[in-house]
């Protein structure tokens, strides 16, 4: 069976990446040179789009490109990176999780403050409203 190849433009509005950031990404080593037809086109492949989107949920994240490309570099190498691979998923996992907590907390205050106007707006309200 015949892989199905995709072109830039297509894999841009698949996944929202601009046609220069995709070129970006190719350029600084975070997608692997991709294969060009004989008109001198690039063709993606469903694995390198599965990719892509998978950089994406790393940067949207928060992931330095310098760690994405860390990744993209491990990645290259094979099965026998697994474990440092991990260890670098695992570190960027911690590192939500603290920014999910410290989220949690802004959430909680806003709310707090958004209950105080609240009753502030029932124990004085506006002569407007009292008509």
């Amino acid at each position: 069976m015949e892989q199905q190849h995709l072109s830039i433009q297509t894999i841009s509005q698949l996944t929202g990446i601009s046609t220069h950031t995709l070129r970006y990404y190719e350029k600084n080593g975070l997608i692997h040179p991709i294969t060009r037809g004989t008109n001198g086109r690039r063709q993606y492949s469903a694995g390198d789009l599965e990719w892509i989107r998978f950089l994406l949920r790393l940067r949207t994240t928060g992931m330095s490109i310098r760690q994405m490309q860390q990744a993209a570099h491990l990645r290259r190498q094979g099965p026998s990176t697994a474990r440092e691979r991990r260890q670098l998923l695992e570190a960027h996992q911690e590192s939500i999780k603290k920014q999910i907590e410290a989220l949690q907390e802004h959430q909680e205050a806003i709310e707090n403050k958004i209950k105080i106007y609240k009753q502030w707006e029932e124990d004085y309200p506006l002569e407007e409203d009292s008509k």
